[in-house]
């Protein structure tokens, strides 16, 4: 894996000549779906998904404010966009955080990476840990890293860059990101795992959360929800 110092998620850094700034765009996320237990929001690519060390803005307070009773279910990365899920009441909580943990939840992503990927579909099995001394990076440690699994099928090739739809089956930390990486494909736009021509291919992180399909906390219907990927 290629080395490149630490790039803290949530601060202002230069990285390959590009500045970057929490400065996302303002106003509630648009919602996907709500009902007596659920918030289903399309997450902007910029904005965290909850406070940062220095940085109180992100979805969940944004949504907060919306709605006061929001309980946080999982996370997204700050620049990656798409479906994220909020809970109403703690017994929704409960029901989506124990859907999350066991992986019955279904997740699609789309990503476009760099070069043209072969042949058109796969798995990636790669045990990931954090890389301690240059977090939040994450590695691939076989000895100490945890099962992270992720299955992929490309969608499109087009001029050395591919746009692949993958289907994580597990949820480790950057496992996308990590995982693309050790294909051999960093995604276009990643300012912490891709080589400078990969990150300044894009001008932001090029995955998005498609879709998510869970139970309803409430009778236990299989419900899904689509965010239209912007890129």
């Amino acid at each position: 894996m290629p080395s490149f110092p630490e790039i803290p998620e949530s601060h202002n850094h230069e990285v390959y000549g590009r500045n970057f700034v929490y400065e996302p765009a303002a106003g509630l996320p648009k919602i996907i779906h709500e009902d007596d237990d659920l918030i289903v929001i399309d997450k902007p690519s910029g904005l965290l998904s909850v406070p940062g060390k220095t940085e109180p803005d992100c979805a969940e307070a944004r949504i907060r404010d919306y709605c006061p009773a929001t309980l946080l279910v999982h996370r997204l990365d700050l620049p990656t966009s798409g479906v994220m899920v909020f809970a109403k009441n703690s017994h929704a909580q409960r029901h989506l955080g124990l859907q999350f943990e066991k992986r019955t939840s279904r997740k699609t992503y789309v990503a476009r990476v760099w070069g043209e990927v072969q042949p058109d579909s796969g798995t990636i099995n790669l045990p990931l840990t954090a890389d301690w001394p240059n977090r939040p990076r994450q590695m691939v440690n076989h000895e100490r890293g945890k099962p992270s699994v992720t299955d992929w099928e490309v969608l499109s090739r087009d001029k050395g860059v591919t746009r692949l739809i993958l289907f994580p089956q597990t949820g480790r930390s950057h496992q996308l990101r990590v995982h693309c990486l050790e294909l051999g494909h960093p995604i276009l736009g990643d300012r912490i795992y891709a080589h400078p021509e990969a990150f300044n291919a894009a001008e932001r992180l090029q995955l998005h959360a498609q879709s998510l399909s869970i139970r309803h906390p409430i009778g236990g219907e299989w419900i899904e929800f689509e965010a239209p990927c912007p890129f």
